[in-house]
Protein backbone atom coordinates (compact mmCIF):
# COMPACT_ATOMS: atom_id res chain seq x y z
CA UNK A 1 0.00 0.00 0.00
CA UNK A 2 1.08 3.60 -1.07
CA UNK A 3 1.40 6.20 1.25
CA UNK A 4 -1.85 8.47 1.51
CA UNK A 5 -1.83 11.06 -0.48
CA UNK A 6 -4.67 12.27 -1.07
CA UNK A 7 -7.43 15.22 0.34
CA UNK A 8 -5.80 15.56 4.43
CA UNK A 9 -8.54 17.77 5.32
CA UNK A 10 -11.15 14.63 4.17
CA UNK A 11 -8.87 12.86 6.80
CA UNK A 12 -9.06 15.50 9.83
CA UNK A 13 -12.80 15.40 9.08
CA UNK A 14 -13.17 11.75 9.67
CA UNK A 15 -11.46 12.25 13.12
CA UNK A 16 -13.07 15.17 13.83
CA UNK A 17 -9.56 16.72 14.64
CA UNK A 18 -7.20 18.87 13.13
CA UNK A 19 -4.39 16.22 12.96
CA UNK A 20 -2.52 17.85 10.05
CA UNK A 21 -2.64 21.28 11.68
CA UNK A 22 -5.54 24.38 11.88
CA UNK A 23 -8.09 23.31 9.39
CA UNK A 24 -10.34 25.89 8.24
CA UNK A 25 -12.32 22.85 6.06
CA UNK A 26 -12.67 21.48 9.51
CA UNK A 27 -14.39 24.49 11.20
CA UNK A 28 -16.99 24.72 8.35
CA UNK A 29 -17.76 21.38 8.53
CA UNK A 30 -17.30 20.24 12.10
CA UNK A 31 -18.95 16.70 11.39
CA UNK A 32 -17.43 13.31 9.11
CA UNK A 33 -17.28 13.44 5.46
CA UNK A 34 -19.49 11.58 3.12
CA UNK A 35 -23.34 11.33 2.75
CA UNK A 36 -23.39 10.06 6.82
CA UNK A 37 -20.99 12.38 8.34
CA UNK A 38 -23.47 14.42 10.30
CA UNK A 39 -25.47 11.31 11.59
CA UNK A 40 -25.98 11.73 15.45
CA UNK A 41 -26.72 7.81 15.65
CA UNK A 42 -23.18 6.38 14.28
CA UNK A 43 -22.51 4.16 16.77
CA UNK A 44 -19.43 2.09 16.77
CA UNK A 45 -18.02 -1.50 17.90
CA UNK A 46 -15.57 -1.26 20.38
CA UNK A 47 -12.95 -2.98 17.40
CA UNK A 48 -13.81 0.08 15.65
CA UNK A 49 -13.38 2.61 18.01
CA UNK A 50 -9.97 1.04 18.35
CA UNK A 51 -9.17 0.81 15.04
CA UNK A 52 -10.24 4.81 14.26
CA UNK A 53 -7.30 5.59 17.46
CA UNK A 54 -5.37 4.19 15.12
CA UNK A 55 -5.98 5.35 12.02
CA UNK A 56 -5.46 8.98 13.71
CA UNK A 57 -2.07 7.87 14.96
CA UNK A 58 -1.08 6.30 11.48
CA UNK A 59 -2.01 9.34 9.69
CA UNK A 60 -0.88 11.71 12.15
CA UNK A 61 2.63 10.58 12.39
CA UNK A 62 2.79 9.89 8.54
CA UNK A 63 3.50 5.91 8.85
CA UNK A 64 2.24 2.91 6.48
CA UNK A 65 0.67 0.09 8.45
CA UNK A 66 3.58 -2.27 8.57
CA UNK A 67 5.54 0.39 9.89
CA UNK A 68 3.28 1.24 12.57
CA UNK A 69 3.11 -2.60 13.89
CA UNK A 70 6.99 -2.68 13.76
CA UNK A 71 7.18 0.45 16.18
CA UNK A 72 4.25 -1.66 18.11
CA UNK A 73 6.53 -4.52 18.52
CA UNK A 74 9.63 -2.71 19.19
CA UNK A 75 8.10 -1.21 22.00
CA UNK A 76 6.59 -4.34 23.13
CA UNK A 77 9.69 -5.61 23.75
CA UNK A 78 11.36 -2.51 25.05
CA UNK A 79 11.45 -1.57 28.94
CA UNK A 80 8.80 0.55 30.12
CA UNK A 81 5.07 1.28 29.59
CA UNK A 82 4.30 -0.26 26.09
CA UNK A 83 1.65 2.51 25.30
CA UNK A 84 4.48 5.58 26.10
CA UNK A 85 7.49 4.36 24.86
CA UNK A 86 5.61 3.38 21.75
CA UNK A 87 4.65 7.70 21.75
CA UNK A 88 8.59 7.95 22.38
CA UNK A 89 9.46 6.02 19.46
CA UNK A 90 6.96 8.23 17.26
CA UNK A 91 8.64 11.20 18.52
CA UNK A 92 11.84 10.50 18.08
CA UNK A 93 11.84 9.74 14.19
CA UNK A 94 14.11 12.08 12.51
CA UNK A 95 10.85 13.61 10.35
CA UNK A 96 8.92 14.66 13.19
CA UNK A 97 11.61 15.78 15.71
CA UNK A 98 12.48 18.28 12.41
CA UNK A 99 8.75 19.51 12.19
CA UNK A 100 8.94 19.73 16.08
CA UNK A 101 11.98 21.79 16.12
CA UNK A 102 10.13 24.25 13.54
CA UNK A 103 12.64 23.43 10.18
CA UNK A 104 8.90 22.56 8.50
CA UNK A 105 5.41 23.66 9.00
CA UNK A 106 4.00 20.27 8.84
CA UNK A 107 5.96 16.54 8.70
CA UNK A 108 4.89 15.66 5.24
CA UNK A 109 7.56 18.95 4.69
CA UNK A 110 9.93 17.66 7.05
CA UNK A 111 10.14 13.79 5.39
CA UNK A 112 10.54 15.69 2.68
CA UNK A 113 13.50 17.87 3.72
CA UNK A 114 15.25 14.61 5.18
CA UNK A 115 15.01 12.54 1.67
CA UNK A 116 16.48 15.46 0.39
CA UNK A 117 19.61 15.83 1.86
CA UNK A 118 18.82 19.58 3.56
CA UNK A 119 19.37 17.94 7.28
CA UNK A 120 22.50 16.65 9.04
CA UNK A 121 22.32 14.67 12.22
CA UNK A 122 25.81 14.91 14.56
CA UNK A 123 27.84 16.27 11.15
CA UNK A 124 26.85 13.42 8.99
CA UNK A 125 24.01 13.97 6.31
CA UNK A 126 20.83 11.79 7.06
CA UNK A 127 18.40 11.01 4.27
CA UNK A 128 16.10 8.50 6.60
CA UNK A 129 12.87 10.23 7.68
CA UNK A 130 12.71 6.76 9.83
CA UNK A 131 15.95 7.24 11.26
CA UNK A 132 15.75 6.85 15.19
CA UNK A 133 17.12 10.05 17.16
CA UNK A 134 18.49 9.82 20.31
CA UNK A 135 19.24 11.60 23.41
CA UNK A 136 21.98 14.80 23.09
CA UNK A 137 22.05 14.22 18.77
CA UNK A 138 22.65 17.42 17.49
CA UNK A 139 20.29 18.09 14.61
CA UNK A 140 21.39 21.21 11.96
CA UNK A 141 20.02 22.49 8.27
CA UNK A 142 22.94 21.55 5.68
CA UNK A 143 24.81 24.58 5.17
CA UNK A 144 23.53 24.69 1.87
CA UNK A 145 19.75 24.88 2.34
CA UNK A 146 20.10 27.22 5.25
CA UNK A 147 18.78 30.07 2.94
CA UNK A 148 15.65 28.07 1.43
CA UNK A 149 12.52 30.25 2.20
CA UNK A 150 10.33 27.11 3.80
CA UNK A 151 12.48 27.00 6.44
CA UNK A 152 13.22 30.85 7.39
CA UNK A 153 9.54 31.32 6.67
CA UNK A 154 8.47 28.66 9.18
CA UNK A 155 11.25 29.50 11.97
CA UNK A 156 9.57 33.03 12.03
CA UNK A 157 6.75 32.24 13.45
CA UNK A 158 8.48 29.09 15.76
CA UNK A 159 8.33 29.14 19.83
CA UNK A 160 12.04 27.57 20.78
CA UNK A 161 10.28 26.89 23.91
CA UNK A 162 7.79 24.62 22.64
CA UNK A 163 8.97 21.84 23.44
CA UNK A 164 10.72 20.49 26.75
CA UNK A 165 12.58 17.94 25.06
CA UNK A 166 13.83 20.04 22.32
CA UNK A 167 16.36 22.49 22.30
CA UNK A 168 16.23 24.85 18.87
CA UNK A 169 18.62 28.22 17.96
CA UNK A 170 16.96 29.53 15.36
CA UNK A 171 19.72 31.90 14.31
CA UNK A 172 22.48 28.57 13.70
CA UNK A 173 19.40 26.33 12.05
CA UNK A 174 20.57 24.23 15.02
CA UNK A 175 18.62 22.00 17.48
CA UNK A 176 19.02 19.41 19.85
CA UNK A 177 17.07 16.19 21.26
CA UNK A 178 17.57 16.57 24.90
CA UNK A 179 15.29 13.51 26.23
CA UNK A 180 12.58 11.11 24.96
CA UNK A 181 9.34 13.18 26.16
CA UNK A 182 6.92 11.97 28.80
CA UNK A 183 3.36 10.78 27.60
CA UNK A 184 2.21 14.11 29.28
CA UNK A 185 4.60 16.75 27.09
CA UNK A 186 3.31 15.08 23.75
CA UNK A 187 0.74 17.08 22.85
CA UNK A 188 -0.81 14.75 20.31
CA UNK A 189 -4.27 13.83 21.35
CA UNK A 190 -3.65 9.89 21.11
CA UNK A 191 -5.41 7.45 23.18
CA UNK A 192 -2.11 4.99 23.03
CA UNK A 193 -4.44 2.48 25.36
CA UNK A 194 -7.11 1.76 22.41
CA UNK A 195 -3.75 0.91 19.89
CA UNK A 196 -2.51 -1.38 22.51
CA UNK A 197 -5.54 -3.08 23.20
CA UNK A 198 -6.18 -3.41 19.22
CA UNK A 199 -3.10 -5.14 18.86
CA UNK A 200 -3.17 -7.09 21.56
CA UNK A 201 -5.94 -9.33 20.39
Amino acid sequence: MARYRGPKQKVARRFREPIFGPSSALERKPYGPGQHGRSRYSRKSEYAIQLDEKQKAKYTYGLLEKQFRNLYEKANRQEGVTGEVLLQLLESRLDNVVFRMGFARTRRQARQLVSHKHIVVNGQVVNIPSYHVKSGDVITVRPKSRDLELINETLQSYSTSKYKWLETDKKTKTGKFLNEPVMEEIPENINVQLIIELYSK
